[in-house]
């Protein structure tokens, strides 16, 4: 899951615009490579270059063309402005999240896609915009020790319960998807949890603030407290929490009520190199290549087709597994888009209060 939850500035409308595995049928021509079909992608690290590098990057090189990778900031988006502005592209396509296609796009600084295909046409509706394709779901759920917890918990009102479901507590220093928490505890329908009731959610969450033992600042961070046992239950994101787990840790996931948000591919505006970065991007529709990343990393395909090619087991654990993505909701990321700083205000003015 992306580290932008705890960025007040790093997708925010004010700050964007104030700042500078085998070869599978594909949809492009196999050539061999010259400088015109060099392209440079930018995805998070880490484990995504582990996933991404047998299931797109391997892929494309082997069909003739020449593929850079490197490793972009948590939230590039000023990058990408910076680059549009000076029209000195250092990346041909680079990995973002929905929130920060609808700002980018809104600038006008990403290069429309016009994709299409029987790969494109299989995936998800929201991974299909006009100047961004998505590849991966994430999913912000619940996690909880099962060897601490005396009852077993099910949903954020249990999360809320502490009498019921007494352990140490943990929330992200972030209002994100922390108000949408709060307010699914108060028992609002899930289908009317946008515009958020940020009044509502602060009240409620002024019934748990005593019981949290941390307010956690990386993802990392929730992946140590659930295997150390010094937190029972905790948001977080769900490779997260399924780390704890392939860790040995005694944890289990409560898909119910959690939220997801996707992440994919852009180009900025204008890049020299659109043509072959375009062919890439349509190349990682592709369900069975999709199916390929999520031996490492355990965010969902947005092709579901993918899961003909994932072990029963690992499906499982996957956003989008038919029957965990049923009870996932839609982060409203335009909603956040223009609110994000003004609820960073108010939940870091909450958090000072006593």
């Amino acid at each position: 899951m992306p580290d932008h939850i705890f960025n007040r500035n790093g997708i925010s409308r004010r700050s964007l615009l104030g700042g500078g595995a085998g070869l599978i049928a594909s949809p492009f021509v196999i050539r061999p490579a010259s400088a015109a079909e060099r392209i440079t992608v930018a995805d998070p690290g880490g484990v995504y270059v582990t996933g991404f590098t047998p299931a797109f990057y391997a892929p494309f090189r082997k069909a003739g063309f020449e593929l850079i990778n490197v490793s972009r900031d948590s939230e590039p988006t000023s990058q990408v402005k910076a680059q549009v502005d000076a029209k000195a592209y250092v990346w041909d396509v680079v990995s973002i999240t929905l929130s920060s296609r609808k700002l980018l796009s809104d600038a006008g600084l990403l290069e429309p896609l016009q994709l299409s295909g029987s790969d494109y046409d299989q995936l998800l509706p929201l991974a299909k915009q006009p100047d961004w394709m998505g590849t991966n779901v994430y999913g912000s759920v619940l996690g909880y020790r099962t060897d601490n917890m005396k009852a077993r918990p099910s949903s954020w009102a249990d999360f809320y319960d502490v009498a019921k479901f007494p352990g140490r507590r943990a929330l992200p220093k972030s209002p994100i998807h922390t108000l949408e928490g709060a307010l699914l505890a108060d028992s609002v329908d899930p289908k009317k949890l946008y515009p958020l009731d940020v009044d509502r959610a602060f009240k409620k969450l002024d019934t748990i603030k005593p019981h949290i033992a941390v307010w956690w600042t990386s993802f990392t961070q929730t992946t140590q407290l659930l295997q150390s046992g010094e937190v029972d239950f905790l948001p977080s994101s769900n490779a997260r929490i399924q780390a704890a787990i392939d860790n040995g840790a005694p944890v289990e996931i409560i898909w119910d009520g959690g939220l997801y948000g996707m992440e994919g591919w852009a180009i900025p505006k204008g890049c020299p190199r659109a043509e072959i970065a375009k062919k890439f991007i349509a190349s990682c529709a592709n369900g069975e290549r999709q199916a390929l990343y999520t031996k490492a990393l355990a965010y969902g395909p947005t092709n579901q087709t993918a899961f003909k090619f994932i072990d029963p087991a690992r499906a499982k654990q996957l956003p989008t597994e038919p029957a965990n993505f049923s009870k996932l909701i839609a982060s409203n990321d335009e909603w956040w888009g223009a609110n994000k700083d003004k609820m960073f205000e108010r939940f870091n003015a909450w958090l000072l209060r006593s």
